[in-house]
């Protein structure tokens, strides 16, 4: 897998003092194994909406952070924060109200099947902890995931998330499939990708090895971002339970309405999974995650293996997660995410008519991949020019990321909060980056 959004020293050279200083002593501090965004790394002090701010007071348009989903310190938001914060923080192993009220409220937005939810403070820790369970439950190791998926931090998970890297080595258990790529790959692309997860489960049985679980992002947002045709996930699904497996759906990403009203990426595709890892944006940034599971699955688990997460459900998190489900309801944030993420689209797709680099443009949502070709024909990837336009948007205060094998597709990603003033800032900073480049 190419580099993707890089910071480069020699470009940093242009930065001011201060800048250099942070990065020295950040290098110093943190160790090599942290990454920065950006040749020219941000230096970020403050944020506000859909805006992130520099110490000079200078505003760049946040088109990338899913974390912040309602909005970069939404008041609604650090107020019930501050406000619970206040009066008590603590763990689970006592009984408290909020704890249980959070978990009515998000259970109700999921299918009826899904009765059970546990908490945990990260995304990582979540898909852990669904590994957990499944191989408890099932008795078996085999773990299918996509070629260049991301599904968490931890030692177990880190062997299912290829994006990591060639040096993070997949455990002997697990196979990888080929996204379900209709741009590059078969039209029909939910036979294709069950067909992908068939031989997985074939080679696996043929090395001695049954298949625990089919894990997915499903929207395959490290992939590239591959949402339709609605409904292509349903014969994957299919050949794994019918091999004995389970079906986990990781909706750190494309979860809580960033796919649109449907709310979950997997409600697109008409499934009920076995298990649901959340995170991210159910906390708008505080750490907050946790797996939602049929209620089956952990019965023996939760006899034999003691569960215990410190900071997982605290009250605190679960004031902030209901602060969160109430401005996403209370502003219709998914209806929104809908609405401006079909304006996006559309006006990418215009650009797309003006300019040839542009090779596809999919999502759902407020959730868009733009994959920038050196020509349409043989659809190569054009890394090169994907460097220069996240690198041409940060330079006209515009932050954006990218992503995909050949590390040439747009991953376009902004809060919920975005409208149409701030799509259309996005689509003629960007038009203006693609005819600086052409």
């Amino acid at each position: 897998m190419s580099m993707v959004n890089a910071f480069d020293p020699e470009a940093a050279a242009a930065l001011p003092e201060a800048e250099k200083d942070l990065i020295r002593r950040r290098e110093k501090l943190l160790g090599p194994a942290y990454r920065l965004f950006y040749q020219q790394p941000v230096h970020i002090v403050r944020g506000e909406g859909v805006w992130l701010y520099d110490p000079a007071g200078n505003a760049y348009l946040d088109v990338y952070n899913n974390v912040a989903s309602v909005g970069h310190c939404h008041p609604r938001v650090v107020e019930a924060l501050a406000r619970q914060a206040s009066i008590l923080n603590t763990h689970t192993r006592y009984l408290h109200e909020t704890i249980l009220d959070y978990a009515e409220r998000l259970l109700a937005k999921v299918p009826a099947g899904l009765g059970h939810i546990m908490f945990t403070c990260t995304g990582s820790e979540a898909n852990d902890l669904a590994l957990r369970i499944t191989r408890a439950y099932t008795g078996r190791q085999g773990m299918i995931v996509t070629r260049l998926a991301y599904h968490g931090l931890t030692s177990a998970v880190s062997e299912l998330s290829p994006s990591l890297g060639d040096y993070v080595q997949p455990g002997p258990h697990v196979r990888f499939v080929a996204p379900p790529d209709g741009y590059r790959g078969a039209a029909e692309v939910g036979a294709a990708f069950a067909a992908g997860v068939r031989a997985a489960i074939a080679d696996m049985r043929a090395q001695g090895i049954e298949p625990a679980a089919l894990l997915v992002d499903t929207i395959f947002s490290s992939d590239g971002v591959f949402a339709d045709p609605p409904g292509f996930l349903e014969e994957a699904v299919a050949a794994i339970r019918e091999a004995g497996g389970l079906f986990i759906a990781d909706e750190v990403q494309p979860g809580f309405g960033r796919v649109g009203p449907q709310f979950w990426g997997f409600a697109r595709h008409g499934l009920v999974p076995d298990m649901v890892t959340v995170g991210k944006p159910m906390g708008n940034g505080h750490p907050m995650a946790g797996v939602i599971m049929k209620p089956h699955l952990v019965e023996e688990f939760g006899r034999k293996a003691r569960y215990f997460n410190t900071f997982g459900g605290n009250p605190v998190a679960c004031a902030v997660g209901l602060a969160v489900l109430d401005v996403m309801e209370g502003e219709g944030l998914p209806e929104r995410a809908r609405e401006v993420g079909d304006y996006m689209r559309a006006g990418l797709r215009d650009l797309a008519g003006r300019y040839e680099a542009i090779g596809d443009v999919r999502g759902a949502g407020q959730f868009t991949g733009l994959e920038l070709v050196e020509d349409r024909a043989t659809r190569a990837p054009d890394a090169a020019l994907t460097s220069r336009i996240v690198n041409g948007l940060r330079e006209r205060r515009v932050l954006i990321s990218a992503t995909g094998p050949g590390a040439n597709i747009l991953k376009i990603r902004p809060p919920l909060a975005f409208a149409r003033e701030h799509a259309d800032i996005f689509l003629d900073r960007f038009a203006d980056v693609l005819k600086a480049n052409a």
